[in-house]
């Protein structure tokens, strides 16, 4: 009997020829850590969609950020909790708004921390958009200088990087344009470049109190059978002066990661959202799955993809979670 030559096996019979030969590798360094503030001190709100997240106060946030930068998490993204909504999120451009507030703790406590503001109205507006509304639509040219205030503030407050979320058209020029204005010209933005109307946010709105009052944001979000649309959205906002872009959700847009990073020669970002999360730790706590080692997977294959960030709840612990791919 003839026996094959070639033998892939050979460099997989052990812990140490694996790794030797691995082709992607991911560590905590690549990892965003999203965090939810709100008002108040001492205050946990746990996140029942979102097992192990939380709404916290500043000083609880500061406490959280210090472990996931110890555990080698160089930075965290930053969804606010206002105090009161109104028509226009007010408080999502405010000066004294909760997340200026804790941009300026976390980098008081640690200046070192990459600290990102995620600029958006929904979580701020009593009707749940990411605009200001008109004949009950959104109003694209209406919010933009909106959207230039929040970024100029979270700027002033000492954020690293602007990250706008909404899917305004042309939203990352007015952005720019007004940061260079301010004297903020070092400022990096990460736009969401390629955000999809995805089911996958879900745990997401529980936890940022951001579901619409009505309708939906698929006049806005992206459709998702598109994908060379993803591509024109890209091409648009690095024209405009994005310096990261970012495709939402992560998972089940893996082959639009791909296109993304393969066409653009900019940083490339993915989101590792609320409903991926909570999938497997839902699925987890019923017995059916290894947390760890499923969790690993799913950011490596993010990474395998062609995001050089990946934006996740599992960074905190991602340190021991990366531990599974390793042996």
């Amino acid at each position: 009997m003839d026996f094959p030559t070639i033998r892939p096996r050979r460099l997989r019979r052990s812990a140490s020829l694996r790794r030797m030969v691995r082709e992607t590798e991911l560590g905590p360094g690549r990892l965003i850590y999203p965090m939810f503030v709100t008002h108040g001190k001492g205050v946990r709100n746990e996140i029942r969609s979102m097992p192990g997240c939380a709404q916290l106060s500043v000083d609880l946030l500061v406490q959280e950020a210090r472990e996931a930068h110890a555990a080698g998490v160089p930075g965290v993204i930053l969804f606010g909790i206002p105090a009161r909504k109104d028509a226009t999120g007010s408080e999502g451009y405010a000066r004294d708004g909760i997340v200026p507030q804790a941009i300026r703790a976390l980098k008081d406590a640690l200046p070192d921390l990459l600290v990102w503001g995620d600029v958006c109205l929904c979580e701020y507006t009593d009707h749940g958009h990411c605009g200001v509304i008109r004949n009950g639509n959104v109003d694209n040219d209406a919010t933009l200088p909106l959207l230039a205030k929040a970024a100029t503030v979270y700027a002033e407050a000492g954020a690293d990087v602007i990250a706008p979320s909404d899917m305004m058209d042309g939203r990352v020029g007015a952005i720019r344009e007004a940061l260079d204005d301010e004297g903020f010209s070092e400022v990096a933005i990460c736009s969401y470049a390629a955000k999809y109307a995805s089911a996958f946010y879900g745990p997401f709105r529980e936890a940022a109190e951001s579901a619409p009052q009505f309708g939906d944001r698929r006049a806005y979000q992206m459709d998702p059978p598109n994908a060379l649309e993803a591509l024109r959205e890209v091409a648009l906002d690095i024209d405009e002066g994005a310096d990261i872009v970012m495709v939402k959700p992560a998972l089940a847009y893996l082959d639009v990661i791909r296109r993304v990073r393969d066409e653009f020669d900019v940083p490339v970002a993915a989101y590792n959202v609320s409903g991926e999360f909570s999938m497997i730790k839902a699925a987890a706590a019923a017995g059916w799955i290894d947390e760890k080692r499923v969790a690993a997977e799913v950011l490596l294959s993010i990474r395998r993809a062609g995001a050089d960030i990946i934006l996740t709840y599992f960074a905190k612990d991602a340190a021991e979670i990366l531990r599974e791919h390793r042996s």
